[in-house]
């Protein structure tokens, strides 16, 4: 990293070797996820250190099979000679394409074609665990383990991010409670909400204070999911420890009753302990594929609400100590990918080298225009009809200027005509595709992905094309996202965010770049257009913002930052057996 030196002289004379014990190939249809990653045999952290030149002596174990990453380990230097690889995906399902199982399932591929190879990716969060999802580590042969600790609290990372956050909000409300006035905030502006990691719609909208005199000002307030906060987006966008802590002091609180001048946290005294609860989670966490091959996963913000990218700092560390780096961005490329290319990739001075769109049949057959409960069923034709909504987002990445290789996520009962639409379309548009089948067969299935990535970056363009100049007004940036990202004709502002975009520029923030909150559903603002969209205008209904993390996040459509339960909850599904077994994470 900038201004720290690197006291460890990594050479490549190791070889990525393959895990002690494989799993056999047994039917994943006969074997949950989770029974899968109990069937296999980690290889020791040592062994993962020597992997990536580490000594073991520097990583920080949690357990037997994680570790934490020293920040000191990071060389700006050879993270430039890296090869990284993003990996995203169409416009997906409420169920997901698969983007972590195609990551997983690549960077084992990479390794069995000889490439020294690591995974950087994202946590999970409670919320969708136990929401919608399951789990969130990959699935079949294509995961990362160890799988129940990563899906649940893992090394703490998410809890320290809560405190932290939690931490402010109380000094924020005791600052108001001071007989002298404190800063002096006015409690009607204050944006900043209590966090938690875990989808709860009643706590969207509360009131705090009650109580009498000694219960605080009573306001109005509201929690967001631990994904959802600042300090999350923070920990993503941060380069080192000391660039961390100056962007804590600039969270954006509230306004002054006296001048409606702005307070930010480093007026409340409260950085400094924040950076204290946030010391260990601020360092990267090792882990392995199935296949003994490293993982490096740090953060987990939503990239429908916030950035949706791992963090600068686990990516810059992976860099470091492999060849190849496969990580990934959250939802469809015009979301997670374009935030990782204007925003995190300008912040940390990365680009990638090629671009994976993850697509499956079932996503092509839903844009194509058949229900949800149908996908099952074979029908070629309404994969046809859904290309377009894959050929915008080659289109999308092809506008920064990367070559792009689609993946086929392959499924069970996917039909070879459907998957042969996908790769006449795809030879169409003069852009590589291959069959991505990780999830039943590993690094074996990913072998021929791995080879076209590897061909593919040959083509990777010296800098990125990025969609809008920093430099650009924000109503310039939005019509930048808009028309060229979702294929709109345009922006409209309501009276709330026109005010709220004075206010900001009142207060010397509108330069900031942006960070679109909008539904993954759509490439437009509105959930119910599928596939391409057409003659179609984004809205914004308002604007928050996040002067820490360094940027301006325009809220489009219904967007929340505290989701609520599915009416049948994956958490119903799970169980804890006499023997402390967990099954129902997938």
């Amino acid at each position: 990293m900038k201004g720290m030196q690197t006291t460890l002289c990594v050479t490549w004379t190791l070889e990525f070797i393959q895990a002690k014990s494989e799993i056999q190939p047994l039917p994943s249809r006969a074997m949950t996820d989770i029974e899968i990653a109990r069937n296999a045999e980690p290889v020791g952290l040592g062994e993962l250190a020597q992997k990536l030149g580490i000594d073991e002596k520097e990583l920080l174990p949690y357990g037997r099979n994680k570790a934490k990453l020293p920040l000191h380990l990071i060389d700006e230097k050879r993270v430039q000679e890296a090869n990284l690889v993003l990996v995203t995906a169409l416009s997906p399902t409420p169920a997901g394409e698969g983007k972590t199982t195609t990551s997983v399932g690549l960077t084992d591929g990479l390794a069995k074609i000889g490439k020294r190879a690591v995974a950087a990716l994202r946590e999970p969060s409670l919320g969708p665990v136990f929401g919608i999802k399951g789990g969130a580590a990959g699935g079949g042969h294509a995961q990362v383990i160890p799988m129940e600790d990563i899906n649940l609290h893992f090394t703490g990372d998410f809890s320290a991010v809560e405190k932290a956050n939690n931490l402010l909000a109380a000094m924020i409300d005791n600052n108001m409670q001071r007989r002298d006035g404190g800063v002096g905030l006015d409690p009607r502006t204050v944006l900043w909400k209590r966090v938690m990691d875990m989808n709860d719609r009643s706590l969207r909208q509360i009131i705090t204070g009650g109580g009498g005199r000694n219960g605080g000002v009573l306001r109005e307030t509201g929690f967001n999911i631990t994904a959802a906060s600042e300090i999350m987006a923070i920990l993503c966008m941060a380069k080192d420890a000391a660039d961390f802590q100056e962007r804590l002091s600039k969270i954006f609180v509230g306004t002054r009753r006296a001048d409606r001048s702005a307070v930010f946290a480093g007026e409340l005294g409260a950085v400094d302990a924040m950076a204290i609860l946030m010391r260990e989670a601020l360092m990267p966490n090792l882990v392995q594929t199935l296949e003994g091959n490293p993982a490096i996963l740090h953060g987990g913000p939503f990239a429908n609400i916030a950035q949706g990218t791992n963090s600068l700092i686990a990516t810059k560390m992976a860099m470091t100590h492999a060849d190849w780096v496969v990580t990934e961005a959250g939802f469809g490329a015009d979301l997670g990918a374009e935030k990782f290319l204007n925003l995190k990739c300008r912040t940390g001075g990365i680009m990638p080298k090629v671009a994976v769109i993850v697509a499956t049949v079932r996503a092509l057959k839903y844009h194509g225009g058949v229900d949800l409960k149908s996908l099952a069923t074979p029908d070629a034709g309404a994969v046809k009809r859904g290309l377009a909504n894959l050929e915008k987002h080659v289109e999308n990445m092809k506008s920064f200027g990367l070559p792009v290789v689609v993946a086929i996520n392959a499924f069970t009962g996917d039909s070879d005509a459907e998957m042969q639409e996908i790769e006449k379309a795809c030879a169409s548009w003069g852009v590589a595709v291959e069959r991505s089948e990780g999830w039943a067969r590993g690094g074996d299935g990913c072998a021929a992905l791995a080879e076209a990535v590897v061909a593919a970056a040959q083509q990777a363009p010296e800098a990125l094309q990025h969609t809008y100049a920093l430099a650009e007004d924000l109503e310039t940036k939005l019509h930048a996202i808009a028309t060229r990202i979702y294929g709109a004709e345009g922006v409209d502002l309501t009276s709330e965010a026109r005010s709220a975009l004075r206010g900001l520029e009142a207060a010397g923030l509108a330069h900031l770049p942006i960070c679109m909150a909008k539904t993954q559903k759509s490439l437009s603002d509105n959930e119910q257009l599928i596939g391409r969209p057409r003659d179609f205008r984004i809205t914004v209904r308002d604007f928050e913002v996040a002067a820490g993390a360094g940027f301006i996040v325009p809220l489009t459509g219904s967007m929340m930052r505290m989701p609520g339960l599915p009416a049948t909850p994956a958490a119903v599904h799970m169980k804890l057996d006499p023997n402390g077994l967990i099954h129902g994470l997938s």
